[in-house]
């Protein structure tokens, strides 16, 4: 009678042990999935949009213009820097998509470059990151000198930013200006005219600030380009980091001072 006992205790303490960690997992993945939530832009009205999940950053991809029409990420200070380069071969189709779709052939005559959105210098702590961010789907035909200036330094920028205040959030993509596009390659990818970048940190006083970069060799200063927030909203029709209250998305979106994050990271040239 004594053993049975002990033995329904046993049982009913396994049982509650069970349970407040069922709870507890459950809480923790409710909270990771409420954060990825919380810096996607909120789904697009008479636009197609795919989203794809990946393990270091997620994609709006639209089937029309075979491009993304964005990709957000959380970039910390960890995923700043790491061990892992550029996977062999490189830029990939991404067969999650419907045909036709980018491929490596409509790059081949090299007018374009292969331009990241999320760069893979974020994507250096995984492997499987690394590899991800090389699909075409994270890609925009972008002009050379762009690819490897203007632009670069804005991501250089933002690793040190993510060291600096210990995390940011990062949206960026294309803008298609004209009636009329440029096209690529024989599935017919779209040349944006322009590309945005949005940056959040909430680390301290929160602050945004954000770019366009027009989709030419030119090698301005980076800081005549920077953007409120709400600007870019207006260009591209988008609306960023919608979960935020309202008291700080209104400073946030407002205001953009590159001094706020430390200009002198930018390596003007």
């Amino acid at each position: 009678m004594i053993k049975d006992y002990r033995l329904t205790i046993f049982a009913v303490i396994v049982f509650t042990v069970i349970i407040i960690f069922g709870i507890k997992g459950a809480a923790q993945q409710h909270v990771k999935i409420e954060e990825q939530s919380s810096y996607l832009p909120l789904p697009l009205e008479g636009t197609s949009e795919q989203i794809l999940y990946r393990k270091g950053y997620t994609v709006s991809y639209n089937k029309d213009t075979k491009l993304p029409n964005w990709v957000a990420w959380h970039l910390t200070a960890e995923h700043a820097t790491g061990p892992y380069r550029r996977p062999g071969g490189a830029w990939h189709e991404d067969t999650q998509v419907a045909t036709p779709r980018a491929t490596i052939a409509d790059y081949r005559d090299g007018k374009w470059s292969r331009g990241h959105m999320c760069p893979a210098g974020d994507n250096k702590w995984d492997a499987d990151a690394m590899y991800e961010s090389f699909f075409l789907t994270n890609c925009c035909p972008q002009d050379a000198n762009l690819n490897s200036g203007d632009w670069n330094q804005i991501e250089m920028a933002c690793r040190r930013w993510a060291e600096k205040f210990g995390d940011i959030y990062i949206v960026c993509g294309p803008i298609l200006f004209n009636q009329e596009h440029e096209t690529i390659g024989p599935n017919k990818v779209m040349v944006p005219e322009a590309f945005f970048k949005v940056v959040l940190c909430l680390n301290g006083e929160p602050k945004g600030i954000g770019f366009i970069r027009k989709n030419t060799d030119s090698s301005r200063r980076n800081d005549l380009y920077v953007n409120s927030i709400s600007e870019i909203e207006r260009i591209t029709g988008m609306t960023f980091f919608p979960s935020l209250p309202k008291v700080i998305s209104d400073s946030v979106k407002s205001l953009a001072n590159l001094k706020d994050w430390d200009q002198n990271l930018f390596k003007h040239r």
